[in-house]
């Protein structure tokens, strides 16, 4: 299924961190933060100015990025956990 976010919204997969420290040990599933790095999958037309003019997205997919700890709302398509957020909570591409 093909999923276009609306206005400036964007559509984000995490991707993963390690899963050893430096020193060799493997952290378990339980004691992992969720990632705050991921790869933009769409991304939405952009915002409107009041006057309607379109404002464009800085963002544009297969973009890495980074994001806020809490940013965005989780949601499941074609069974993937993915998240979609304004262009506003990404703190910056890589």
């Amino acid at each position: 299924m093909a999923f276009t976010p609306l206005h400036d919204r964007v559509l984000v997969r995490r991707i993963e961190g390690d899963e050893k420290t430096a020193g060799g040990l493997i952290i378990p599933e339980n004691a992992k933060e969720k990632p705050a790095e991921g790869e933009i999958v769409s991304v939405g037309e952009g915002a409107r100015k009041d006057s309607g003019e379109l404002i464009a997205m800085s963002v544009k997919a297969g973009d890495k990025v980074l994001f806020g700890k809490w940013s965005g709302t989780e949601v499941k398509i074609d069974g993937e956990d993915l998240l979609i957020m304004k262009e506003s909570d990404i703190l910056g591409i890589m």
